[in-house]
């Protein structure tokens, strides 16, 4: 698979003659210990109550979150080009895979943000603000401004290509800085949302490499 930092130079796909693939749907430091706190009565609080508080989050889990809107809306960037460019139902299939999903979870990120007490993120800052910024020592995946203004000139089978290609990029990006929240984050809810993006970026990728072998 050949990079996508040299997209307008080397597109060679032709993604018309992507047939019967099935898209799979679907791209601050600790508090205190709240099980022992007492009750008018004087008695512990039950363990259930102490489970409904919000989950502790550490730098990691605030660093991911922050980090990942602005990587998100990207994703969704480069999924709205899709319409006016290309005809192949497949990618129009796909793009709206990945705004429907990454969309609400930018709306996590954003209470989880607020749960925390952190700022919220600015929504309209664009995909940009992570240009070539890493996380937690990986490539984040994202695309530079050229490399956004250059698919925006693209259409048909060459659009289809870079786009795949790109989006194959950006997505593998995402799972490294989720993989990085499993590893070092701490709050429960932060990590479930990055398991659920490692599973559904995970299998748009397998999807797109699809449709690029079959061209």
């Amino acid at each position: 698979m050949w990079s996508t930092r040299t997209v307008s130079a080397r597109i060679a796909v032709s993604a018309g003659s992507a047939v019967g693939l099935m898209l799979i749907a679907g791209c601050g430091g600790g508090g205190h210990d709240m099980s022992q706190m007492s009750n008018n009565d004087g008695g512990s609080m039950s363990s259930s109550s102490a489970a409904s508080q919000p989950n502790d989050s550490n730098s990691a889990d605030v660093m991911f979150v922050q980090m990942m809107y602005p990587h998100h809306a990207q994703a969704v960037e480069m999924a709205k080009m899709v319409d006016s460019r290309t005809a192949n139902p497949r990618i129009l299939e796909l793009a709206a895979s990945v705004q429907s999903a990454q969309g609400p979870e930018m709306d996590q990120m954003t209470a989880l943000l607020e749960q925390w007490g952190q700022p919220s993120p600015d929504p309209t800052s664009g995909g940009n603000s992570m240009d070539g910024m890493n996380h937690g020592g990986a490539d984040s995946g994202m695309m530079s401004q050229q490399q956004m203004t250059e698919l925006e000139g693209l259409r048909d089978n060459d659009f289809d290509a870079a786009w795949l290609n790109m989006m194959i990029e950006h997505h593998t990006g995402a799972i490294a800085m989720a993989q990085t929240e499993l590893s070092d984050g701490n709050s429960a809810d932060a990590k479930k949302l990055a398991t659920s993006i490692v599973a559904a970026q995970q299998a748009e990728i397998a999807a797109m490499q699809a449709l690029l072998q079959q061209n």
